[in-house]
C-alpha cells in the first residue's frame, strides 16, 4: 500500500446524524477521529427530518408518567413491518434506544425533549424525543457542536471514491475531487453515506412500486455503500423497504404535518372521493396516492390545524399559502377545482362513520378529532420517496458482514447505509424515527464498539 497522507484511528463516511454520533462516541472512547462529506455541507437526511428519536423506557418517559419499555417498542415494529432479515438489530436498537437519547442529551448536549403531544405513527405510548422545532436541522446543529467541542475535524467536499484494503481488512479510504487524490489511514471506517433513494437505477431494482415518486431527500443519498458494499461481497439486507411520504405539499416541496391526518384529516384524489385509510400511515399510505394520481388533497377543519400549528414547519405552511381556508366543503372544493358534490358526499360519510354511525368505508377506526366541523383547511399534496430502509446487512455490533455472515474486518455501517428496521419490503414497516433510531444508534455502537476493540489489543 502507498504512503498514507493522515492516519486516524476511526474515519467517519458521510456528515450526518450516524457520521457524527460514530466519531463522537469514538473519540469519547479516546480514538482519533474525524468525518468526510462528500457535499459541501453536512446534514444528510437527517438536516430534512423532524428529528425524532425513539427512546423506549427513557427518564423522561417516566418523569411524564409514561409506561413503556424496549419489548413494547420490539411489538409494535413488529406488528407493522413483519418479516425483518435483520431482527437482531432491531431488538438491539430498541434496547440500546432509552440510553441513546439519554446520552445525547445529557453528553452531546442535543435539545431534544419528548413528544407528548401525540402518538406518532407505528408507536402505541408516545417514545419520540425531538427538538422543540421538529428541525432535525437543530438536532444536526447540536451534533456538529459536539464535534467542534472535541476538536473532530469534519471535512466537507471531500467525496470517498474507494475503500482501500490490506491483507488484514478495509485500512482506509481514498478520497477524490476536485483535490489530487489523498488517502486516509484508519483502523475503523464506518458508512455513514445514507441510502440510495437518489439512485434511479438501485430504487427500481430493489424498491419498484415507489420508483415513480419524486425523490424529495438528501442528494448524496446515491447508493455508495450498497456499491462499495458489492464490490467487497458485503451481505445485503431488507432491499424492498422505503420511506415515502404521502402527503408533500404542491409546490412549496415542504412535508404536510401527518398530525393534520393522524388528528381527523382525509385524503381525496381529484375526484373528490377518499381512496383508502389513511390511518395506514405517511409511510404506508404513500404508494396508495401514487396509484390513485398526480395529486391528492388533504382536508382538515380547525381544530386540527390549531394543533398542527404548533410545529414550526406547519406554521410556516400556513402563513406561506400551501395550507388554504374554506368556510364550507363548497368552497373547499372550488379553492382547487374538485368536483363539488363527490367532496360533500365524501366528506359526510366520513363524519358519519368517525361519529359511530356508520363504518368507514376503508376500514379507518381512529378518527381523533373528527367528525369534521367548519372552517376547513386544504392543502394539494402529492407523494415523495424520502430514504430507503435497506442496506448493508450488520450485526448487532454494527460490523459489516459478507454473505456468508462473517465480518468485514475494519468496516462499520449506520443509518441509511446499512439495513435498517422496517421489515423487508415495501413502505408500511416504516414507523416515526426508524431512520434516526438506525442512524443514531448504529453509529454510536460503530463508534463504542471501535473504541473499545482498539482498547483490547
Amino acid at each position: 500500500m502507498a504512503d498514507w497522507d493522515m492516519e486516524l484511528d476511526l474515519l467517519a463516511v458521510g456528515a450526518g446524524a450516524c457520521g457524527l454520533v460514530a466519531a463522537i462516541a469514538a473519540h469519547d472512547g479516546g480514538l482519533r477521529t474525524a468525518v468526510v462529506e462528500k457535499l459541501d455541507r453536512p446534514g444528510g437526511n437527517t438536516a430534512l427530518s423532524t428529528g425524532s428519536v425513539p427512546g423506549a423506557g427513557s427518564r423522561f418517559q417516566a418523569e411524564a408518567g409514561i409506561v413503556d419499555s424496549p419489548e413494547a417498542l420490539i411489538a409494535d415494529l413488529a406488528a407493522i413491518a413483519g418479516d425483518d432479515d435483520s431482527p437482531a438489530v432491531t431488538r438491539t436498537l430498541a434496547h440500546a434506544s432509552a440510553g441513546l437519547v439519554e446520552w445525547l442529551v445529557d453528553r452531546v448536549g442535543a435539545r431534544i425533549a419528548l413528544i407528548t403531544d401525540y402518538r406518532h405513527v407505528g408507536h402505541s405510548v408516545p417514545r419520540l424525543h425531538a427538538p422543540r422545532s421538529r428541525r432535525g436541522r437543530d438536532l444536526l446543529d447540536d451534533l456538529l457542536r459536539a464535534a467542534a467541542a472535541r476538536a473532530i475535524p469534519v471535512a466537507v467536499g471531500n467525496p470517498v471514491v474507494r475503500l482501500l484494503a490490506d491483507d488484514r481488512g478495509i485500512a482506509g479510504v481514498e478520497i477524490g475531487g476536485a483535490r489530487a487524490p489523498s488517502r486516509i489511514r484508519a483502523g475503523a471506517v464506518v458508512l455513514a453515506t445514507n441510502g440510495f433513494a437518489a439512485n434511479r437505477a438501485l430504487v427500481a431494482e430493489f424498491c419498484p412500486e415507489i420508483a415513480g415518486a419524486e425523490y424529495f431527500g438528501a442528494l448524496g443519498s446515491t447508493g455508495d455503500a450498497v456499491t462499495w458494499g458489492r464490490a467487497l461481497d458485503a451481505g445485503l439486507a431488507n432491499m424492498g423497504a422505503y420511506q415515502g411520504y404521502a402527503a408533500v405539499v404542491y409546490p412549496h416541496g415542504n412535508l404536510l404535518s401527518w398530525t393534520t391526518i393522524e388528528h381527523g384529516g382525509i385524503l381525496v384524489g381529484a375526484d373528490g372521493t377518499r381512496f383508502g385509510d389513511e390511518s395506514a400511515g405517511y409511510s404506508g399510505f404513500a404508494p396508495r396516492v401514487l396509484r390513485q394520481g398526480a395529486f391528492a388533497f388533504a382536508l382538515f377543519d380547525q381544530r386540527i390545524c390549531e394543533v398542527a400549528a404548533r410545529e414550526e414547519e406547519f406554521a410556516e405552511m400556513l402563513a406561506m399559502g400551501g395550507v388554504r381556508r374554506a368556510e364550507t366543503v363548497a368552497r373547499a372544493a372550488a379553492l382547487f377545482d374538485l368536483p363539488a358534490a363527490p367532496l360533500a358526499t365524501t366528506v359526510a360519510a366520513y363524519d358519519r362513520a368517525a361519529a359511530g354511525a356508520a363504518p368507514d368505508a376503508f376500514g379507518r377506526t381512529a378518527f381523533g378529532h373528527a367528525p369534521l366541523v367548519p372552517p376547513y383547511y386544504v392543502a394539494r399534496v402529492r407523494p415523495g420517496l424520502f430514504h430507503t430502509q435497506g442496506g448493508l446487512r450488520v450485526d448487532a455490533r454494527a460490523r459489516v458482514l459478507d454473505r456468508a455472515g462473517s465480518p468485514i474486518p475494519g468496516l462499520y455501517a449506520g443509518g441509511g447505509a446499512a439495513a435498517g428496521i422496517s421489515g423487508r419490503q415495501g413502505a408500511a414497516g416504516y414507523a416515526s424515527g426508524n431512520g434516526l433510531l438506525t442512524a443514531l444508534g448504529l453509529g454510536r455502537i460503530a463508534g463504542s464498539v471501535a473504541a473499545a476493540e482498539r482498547r483490547g489489543r
